[in-house]
């Protein structure tokens, strides 16, 4: 029997995956999980497979970094030579990474269903290239599976068949709740020395780093909001360097109040961010697990494709102008948490997308 063959590249869809392909095993379902390398350190890949109990991927095509051209013309050569070695009877995608998009090309012109795990999410703003991705993957997928209500009414305004779509959860969540009892913010805390009460800055998207003139006025504004509240920035390495050189690093070493590290595994993150008093971010991922976790956060972006954040979670929107006196009204306790999940959002996401799997693609 041919496999279902998962795809992951990169950080973020290593949580999706996780419980997607400890719930297509117990179905027996042959798959295979095709790691593309597009992040290949072990801070950012090596150790989630580690801690989530993933298993040893069957390949790992090791593409590494590059520009968008650069990255997905190596990931369309790679991924093709797979497909033809090894051909699935469906490719599974997960998210909106470059991994993602050419998984997708390759296995559409291959003539190899795709189900897009994730579908539906939409910023409506074509200046992200993660948007790019999003479209055209889910203009060419077989089944797309929603993580929330308005991702199915964005399908369907698209013209996307209702039989190809499917609400399932959000499978990310599933991994959260899953490893909730091992995130634990005190013996984070202790261990590096942090204090009680803290804010987490995680900042990688070029729109917040690449402008010189804005990312100095988040530098500036950080600045501001320490003098309120010990910051916690663990930094990717990009992030690093280009915040690194409008002077964060320097006044992270001359000042007691803001922790620089480097990027951390998914317990100690999701412990570091379960213990903090505020999250500022511009991470798509973070915004869904503070929901989850009821800690309120700022997201320094003009627009988000995870709106039930907002709506039903503890998540709004901010320009780094606005930052210090939106964080200040955060911690005067000007937020109301939610009362409960969006959706869905129960832990079981990956039973119903393996189930859809199985029951689609056994035969």
């Amino acid at each position: 029997m041919k496999p279902v063959t998962h795809i992951v590249g990169a950080r973020p869809n290593f949580m999706k995956a996780a419980p997607v392909i400890a719930a297509v095993a117990a179905h027996h379902l042959p798959q295979r999980l095709v790691h593309t390398g597009q992040h290949y350190d072990r801070a950012m890949s090596d150790v989630f497979f580690e801690q989530l109990g993933i298993p040893e991927p069957d390949v790992n095509l090791g593409v590494g970094s590059g520009s968008h051209a650069a990255q997905t013309a190596a990931l369309l050569l790679a991924l093709e030579a797979e497909f033809i070695a090894n051909p699935p009877r469906a490719v599974i995608v997960y998210g909106d990474v470059n991994s993602t998009l050419a998984a997708t090309l390759v296995a559409a012109k291959l003539g190899i269903p795709v189900v897009h795990v994730e579908a539906g999410l939409r910023s409506f703003d074509r200046a992200m290239p993660e948007e790019v991705n999003r479209v055209v993957v889910d203009a060419l997928a077989d089944l797309l599976l929603v993580t929330s209500p308005e991702g199915v009414d964005h399908l369907v305004r698209e013209g996307v068949s209702t039989e190809r779509i499917a609400l399932v959860g959000n499978p990310m969540i599933d991994t959260l709740l899953k490893n909730l009892d091992r995130m634990d913010p005190e013996s984070v805390r202790s261990l590096h020395g942090w204090p009680d009460r803290y804010a987490v800055v995680t900042l990688h998207r070029p729109s917040n780093v690449d402008d010189p003139t804005l990312g100095g006025e988040i530098v500036e504004q950080l600045l501001q909001l320490s003098a309120t509240i010990p910051l916690v920035i663990p930094l990717h390495p990009r992030g690093a360097e280009r915040l690194g050189a409008l002077g964060l690093v320097d006044a992270a070493t001359a000042s007691r109040q803001i922790k620089i590290l480097p990027p951390l595994g998914y317990i100690e993150f999701a412990s570091l961010v379960r213990g903090a008093s505020l999250v500022v971010t511009d991470s798509g991922g973070v915004q869904e697990e503070t929901t989850i976790l009821k800690v309120p956060c700022l997201t320094m972006r003009e627009n988000t494709e995870r709106p039930i954040t907002i709506t039903h979670g503890t998540n709004r929107l901010i320009s780094p102008a606005q930052l210090a006196d939106a964080a200040a009204g955060v911690l005067a306790g000007a937020f109301a948490l939610p009362s409960e999940a969006p959706p869905l959002w129960d832990g079981k996401a990956g039973v119903r997308i393996a189930a859809m799997i199985n029951d689609r693609y056994r035969a």
